[in-house]
């Protein structure tokens, strides 16, 4: 019996771009005497192979082919060349939303999707209850899954694909939308099908995930396989192709471009910003441990921000800020020169100053904003000169996170006592 679960062997998968629509018309009839498209690979001659009981990750930048290769495992999509193997009975947890039936309910979709599988209504029903003691969704079972909220909905859709005794289980994001407390309980149950010698198929941006729980980690970068090896090796190495990553960020009214590096991350393009601008912010990096440019950091090690001004008047006093907060908009952390007690000695006119904010990251793993800020007194007066609100979002990396919004770096020790 084979130990191969997936075998993926020289995939492409070509689409054509057309100029206009009227293209596309000329070339169906026949009426084009030449080829009026592109090509575009979405993915190009990409192979690896799963063995039975081994959880692969598959990380890379948007548009590296990451959801593209699972839609062509499970069959949504047909590759332009090459050959898939699959030995066993895949479930699959891909786009919110894919096979579920907006206007049915959800008990509705759970028989629905259930009979997509190949399961009679009878199997259903002896797997019911641990699909709804999974989703945990109450009377919004009986309800259209149209008026679920995301975290609801994948509450469903998670609970349907574990329930149905698959040998491969592929996850594509859709867990981020959970809720702490629902990832968790996805998480080990995880552990609970590699425990089965189940095969898992892992993408994610949460790269403390992919840490975690893989065994080893497929690299994609715009459509082609770089790297594959352990997980640190690969987290490493796409952090590194991060860097190299040339493209120029703008923002929603804000332009920063790097001068000396390429910053490895995008902007917000819904970022705010206001002020005099008598003195402006020009530029910003995060820095890892490492000094390597990146906006994902993990838990619990060194990082430095810095922040370039450009002071187009003379002022007397500035303050320099930052401050990160959760999606919700809830400012969880932050400083500023004043709170410091950092005096600054502004430029003359026509100079730059560049502060630097060195710290370590005690946040829980997860997706914050961060906002930048140039304040000071003018004549005895507070003025804003520049601020940006959301400019980028940071990723904490975490293996283990502890209750609330920080990690009090708790040491903890066990004696046992005889007798009392």
């Amino acid at each position: 019996m084979s130990e191969i679960a997936i075998a993926v062997n020289h995939v492409s998968k070509m689409y054509k771009l057309y100029e206009k629509p009227s293209d596309r018309l000329k070339e169906s009839l026949g009426l084009s005497r030449t080829k009026k498209y592109r090509e575009h690979y979405a993915l190009n001659d990409v192979s690896f192979e799963i063995k039975k009981g081994e959880t692969l990750g598959i990380i890379g930048t948007n548009g590296a082919g990451k959801s593209t290769i699972l839609k062509i495992i499970t069959g949504v999509l047909t590759q332009t060349s090459g050959d898939i193997l699959v030995n066993g009975r895949i479930s699959a947890l891909l786009e919110l939303g894919a096979g579920f039936n907006m206007e049915y309910s959800g008990l509705e979709n759970v028989y629905l999707n259930g009979t997509m599988i190949g399961f009679t209504h009878e199997e259903i029903d002896e797997r019911l209850a641990g699909i709804l003691d999974f989703a945990d969704i109450g009377d919004y079972i009986h309800q259209p899954v149209k008026t679920y909220s995301s975290g609801m909905f994948v509450r469903l859709a998670f609970a349907v694909a574990i329930n149905i005794d698959p040998d491969i289980l592929i996850v594509d994001e859709a867990l981020s939308v959970g809720d702490v407390f629902f990832q968790a309980k996805c998480y080990h149950k995880f552990e609970e099908f590699k425990k089965l010698g189940k095969t898992l198929i892992f993408v994610s941006h949460d790269l403390g995930s992919i840490g975690k729980y893989c065994d080893k980690v497929v690299l994609l970068n715009k459509g082609e396989k770089l790297e594959e090896g352990n997980p640190k090796e690969m987290i490493d190495l796409f952090k590194k192709v991060l860097v190299k990553q040339e493209e120029t960020i703008e923002g929603e009214g804000v332009s920063l471009q790097e001068s000396n590096a390429t910053r490895p991350f995008k902007l917000n393009p819904q970022a705010s910003e206001y002020g005099t601008k008598e003195v402006e912010i020009k530029d910003f990096m995060i820095v890892d441990q490492n000094g390597i440019p990146t906006n994902t950091i993990e838990k619990l090690t060194e990082f430095t921000l810095k922040v370039k001004m450009h002071f187009h008047e003379k002022v007397d006093e500035v303050i320099y800020a930052f401050t990160l907060k959760d999606l919700k908009g809830t400012d969880i952390t932050g400083t500023n020169t004043l709170y410091e007690n950092i005096q600054v000695i502004p430029p003359t006119d026509g100079d730059f100053q560049e502060v630097t904010f060195a710290q370590r990251m005690t946040l829980q793993g997860g997706e914050y904003l961060l906002s930048l800020g140039v304040t000071g007194y003018r004549g005895g007066e507070f003025e804003v000169y520049h601020r940006l609100y959301d400019i980028c979002n940071i990723t904490v990396v975490s293996t283990q996170n502890t209750v609330g919004y920080y990690d009090i770096e708790s040491q903890v020790s066990i004696r046992n006592l005889v007798n009392g």
